[in-house]
């Protein structure tokens, strides 16, 4: 069996069948983690989510800020721009279905380090016994419990019957520090931002959402890459996409960034996650 990680796809399907293929993904021994962001701006999403679908238990996926945005569309809430490329999937005859189902996705997965991680990624033994995966990363004023009780606290409420309320309710970017989130509005919210649209942060690790640049292009001193300060990666590795910029590239040994911008016109990013392969699928025009 192997573990295959990748990034955000956005409905670049072709490439994701080709990366598929490249690795000869086989869904009865495989696992597949996908970092969010199935959907929109790239050409197929409606057969990017009926793909993963099928793959059952074989695939793994959190969600991202465009599959919210997704559902918040299907739902009445917001309304697609042309740019989301959306109207075929919006319009299909298993749409409702699609939605039940990405509703019911998690904003965190993990799986179980391998002995071999211990020392590749200067993990103290003992200190924690996963990898991590969520769309934009970990806010750093959290601990993993706090992450994993969040993310099932917003699961609970996307799977409910009363999602549409819930969908509501996320847009927003107040509060932005976790120590002002107070009532449960306040915590969904501000859980909805830290996993899926965190990029920058203030030093008290309060959110920041204007700059998208990767670091060596940041022109503002006040604000630092989530993961410069976050204790919580310094002993638990950490997945996400999200972050196109970084074209995969980053300081932090524990993080692994796979948003490489496929649907930019760059490439999909797949890792393959015992001996830390990357396989990569450029953009098919």
């Amino acid at each position: 069996m192997a573990i295959y990680l990748v990034g955000d796809v956005q409905g670049c399907f072709n490439e994701l069948i080709a990366l598929l293929e490249q690795v000869n993904f086989d869904k009865k021994k495989d696992v597949l983690y996908l970092a969010g962001d199935l959907v929109a701006r790239g050409p197929d999403s409606l057969a990017t989510l009926r793909l993963v679908k099928s793959l059952g238990d074989s695939a793994k996926v959190v969600l991202g800020n465009h599959d919210l945005h997704l559902l918040a569309v299907h739902a009445g809430i917001k309304k697609a721009k042309n740019s989301d490329k959306l109207a075929e999937l919006l319009a299909a005859h298993d749409v409702d279905e699609l939605m039940d189902w990405l509703a019911k996705q998690p904003l965190l997965q993990k799986f179980p380090l391998l002995p071999s991680d211990v020392p590749s990624n200067h993990l103290a033994r003992g200190s924690n016994e996963f990898v991590y995966m969520s769309h934009a990363g970990i806010s750093p004023q959290w601990q993993i419990t706090d992450a994993q009780t969040q993310a099932e606290f917003v699961q609970s409420k996307l799977a409910s019957n009363d999602r549409k309320r819930w969908l509501t309710l996320m847009y927003g970017e107040q509060p932005n520090n976790w120590q002002q989130a107070e009532s449960d509005v306040d915590k969904f919210r501000y859980s909805i931002n830290a996993f899926t649209r965190m990029r920058y942060c203030f030093s008290d690790g309060s959110l920041e959402f204007n700059q998208k640049e990767a670091p060596d292009k940041n022109t503002l001193t006040n604000i630092y890459p989530w993961y410069q300060l976050s204790q919580t990666i310094n002993h638990t590795p950490w997945i996400f996409g999200h972050w196109a910029s970084l074209m995969g590239q980053c300081s932090h040994a524990n993080i692994y960034p796979l948003d490489t911008g496929c649907v930019w016109g760059n490439q999909l990013t797949m890792l393959r996650w015992h001996d830390k392969k990357y396989f990569i699928q450029a953009a098919i025009t």
